[in-house]
């Protein structure tokens, strides 16, 4: 099912994307997650209207908890939604070619990269290989909430979260329809417990 016409504008898409979960927490989705052949064969051509970059945890599958069928929205997953050139040149053609006009960054309680992170600092023993540089993209925010601060994990989990999206905010290829209001960028959070996501208030 392609999105309405309204869902065209970033306040429309962001209610089409919350409406979603909420029939997800409810139990009572409309697409059910169904991931047949047939479904996607049907899907026909893509029209997205969202783009979401999320964390790869297992327990976090995007297009489920949000209500999506094939062709509805585009997922990026890197741990703890890390950023990298692949990433922003990724959301800059979705947002520039295909027309999407809602980014949205989803971190979600308990992520492991972050703690992870919040371990390393804590300990000074940086992990090695490529690891290591998705800890460093993650540092800014610990040290901003104090990876001392016995809450520095769930902290620093939302100020990730803001920081990615202040990111994307200023990308040159974003900076200008952001501007403009024609897409919006926004930041939420996924409560593992609940399966609810909420927004991240601005600052």
């Amino acid at each position: 099912m392609p999105p309405t016409p309204a869902a065209r504008t970033p306040r429309a898409a962001l209610a089409e994307l919350l409406a979603g979960n909420r029939r997800f927490v409810s139990g009572q989705p409309v697409h059910g997650h169904d991931v047949t052949a047939a479904a996607a064969v049907a899907s026909g051509d893509q029209q997205p209207y969202a783009v979401l970059l999320g964390c790869i945890d297992s327990r976090v599958p995007l297009e489920a908890i949000f209500d999506q069928t094939f062709g509805s929205i585009c997922v990026i997953r890197t741990g703890a939604h890390v950023l990298d050139r692949a990433v922003c040149g990724s959301i800059e053609y979705v947002v520039g070619q295909l027309g999407v006009r809602l980014v949205m960054v989803l971190g979600h309680e308990r992520c492991g990269a972050v703690g992870s992170a919040v371990e390393a600092l804590r300990s000074g023993r940086l992990p090695e290989g490529s690891l290591r540089y998705v800890v460093d993209r993650i540092a800014p925010a610990v040290h901003e909430v104090g990876a001392d601060d016995p809450d520095a994990h769930p902290l620093a989990i939302r100020r990730h979260v803001r920081r990615t999206v202040d990111t994307l905010r200023a990308d040159d290829l974003l900076a200008g329809p952001v501007g403009a209001g024609e897409v919006a960028v926004v930041g939420a959070l996924y409560d593992l417990a609940t399966g609810e996501v909420a927004l991240l208030p601005e600052e």
